[in-house]
């Protein structure tokens, strides 16, 4: 078995904090996945190291433009709720 360690959980805010020794080399501001599986708490560090390298693609579409503002506007999408047969509408108000 490993090491063991005594940890405190406080109130922080309107949550609970735990803690942590030193000792397990967490840094400030770290993100950590907690686990709970039968009562029991487990958790790791996350890395998040999966950044996407995009110099590599830079000048490999050179007819590729941004879009001007007149050419941003989009058709309007139908959307269930605008049609006026539609049952929601005819739904009972709720008291």
């Amino acid at each position: 078995m490993g090491n063991e360690y005594r940890a405190k959980v406080f109130k922080s805010g309107n949550s609970v904090a735990l803690r942590l020794p030193k000792a397990l080399g967490f840094e400030a501001g770290q993100e950590v996945r907690v686990r709970e599986e039968a009562g029991k708490f487990s958790f790791e560090p996350m890395h998040v190291d999966a950044r996407i390298d995009l110099a590599g693609l830079w000048g490999s579409c050179p007819d590729l433009k941004p879009l001007l503002p007149e050419e941003r506007v989009f058709d309007r999408s139908p959307r269930l709720w605008d049609d006026p047969d539609w049952p929601g509408w005819q739904m009972e108000p709720r008291e």
